[in-house]
């Protein structure tokens, strides 16, 4: 994947030469647990393919928005929480509360989540 940037940390998850605790990976993302979790089950569902952001994805990016939000289901299935409920979060662009410039989703679950906007 030559065309990935050297500095997103996402970037160097997907390339293997940073570790994570990776939970689901096929060919068009890879899922993994959060650093900082904010609940029981805190996972990051990135795109093997670099996208800055939700505002820079293109008609090409639809199938695979549609797969994360697959995973992203299947995930709260293997991990016990899809029956009480998740929540899947996007953060875009600094408004948004976006760190790290590779589209993400947080899946959140595991206890009560209160409000988040």
């Amino acid at each position: 994947m030559a065309d990935l940037p050297s500095d997103c940390i996402f970037c160097g998850i997907i390339e293997g030469k940073i570790s994570a605790k990776v939970v689901y990976q096929d060919e068009k993302v890879m899922a993994f647990e959060d650093i900082k979790p904010i609940a029981p089950v805190h996972i990051l569902i990135v795109p093997r393919k670099h996208i800055p952001d939700l505002t820079k994805t293109t008609a090409e990016d639809v199938d695979v928005l549609g797969h994360i939000q697959w995973v992203a289901a299947e995930i709260a299935r293997q991990q016990g929480i899809a029956e009480r409920g998740f929540k899947l979060v996007n953060n875009c662009r600094a408004d948004g509360g976006q760190v790290i410039y590779h589209l993400h989703y947080h899946l959140i679950g595991g206890k009560l989540l209160k409000y988040i906007v």
